[in-house]
């Protein structure tokens, strides 16, 4: 297995404090979705955005970090055989969730514009791994609906080496073509068809720190007859 490196910024740096910086990401960002259905990015935020996300994460007291479940609604459960993880909530009530929302809404909003998904809403959490954690093959669309419709993952390890564990296993073509496994390295961008990629997070030898994110439409309702 060869740990893929994420795409190099596009032309013009990959500094993303200026709004033109932050357009020439986005337009990245379709193109990939439209070409592969997936896009791998280093420097996908601002280096004060993910500094503050970074910090915040370690500043979230242990009690607002819930052990992860699997399904939705009434089939929520947690179960360990699956998915390890400890998760927190962004509701944007602290500055660096606020911003981190507000960037991932631009986003939204150029992808609407650009590939006319009709994306009206984003959820996201932080999400902690630790020595042995992981979270097997799964798709992030629940069966029965089709509201998640693109998964944003970012990644907030400074010190992530090599033989650390926790890499991101993604399956293109939903198994059909060789995974490409992805390093959670500090800066390190994913975003991905929530409903076409099988994906997975290899166990974890130290502390893996991350965001993942969902774009999501409003349910189709039917009228009863």
């Amino acid at each position: 297995m060869t740990v893929t490196t994420a795409c190099p910024p596009p032309p013009g740096g990959g500094n993303f404090a200026d709004d033109g910086a932050d357009l020439r990401l986005f337009e990245h960002i379709a193109r990939e979705l439209e070409d592969k259905g997936y896009c791998l990015y280093t420097g996908g935020l601002s280096e004060g955005l993910e500094v503050i996300l970074s910090d915040q994460i370690a500043e979230i007291p242990e009690r607002d970090f819930r052990p992860a479940r699997i399904g939705r609604k009434v089939a929520r459960r947690k179960n360990n055989s699956i998915r390890r993880d400890t998760i927190s909530w962004i509701t944007g009530e602290r500055p660096a969730g606020k911003a981190w929302l507000d960037w991932a809404d631009a986003l939204r909003l150029y992808l609407n514009r650009r590939l006319f998904l009709g994306l009206n809403s984003f959820e996201s959490h932080y999400a902690r791994y630790g020595a042995g954690d992981f979270y097997r093959r799964h798709y992030d669309a629940f069966q029965g609906e089709s509201n998640r419709i693109l998964s944003l993952v970012a990644y907030l390890n400074h010190d992530w080496q090599p033989g650390d564990g926790g890499e991101l296993l993604m399956y293109p073509g939903g198994g059909g073509r060789a995974p490409v496994a992805v390093a959670p390295a500090f800066g390190t961008l994913a975003v991905f068809l929530s409903e076409e990629m099988p994906h997975e997070v290899l166990p974890c030898r130290s502390e893996r720190l991350s965001i993942a994110g969902w774009f999501r439409v409003r349910p189709i309702e039917i009228p009863l007859s």
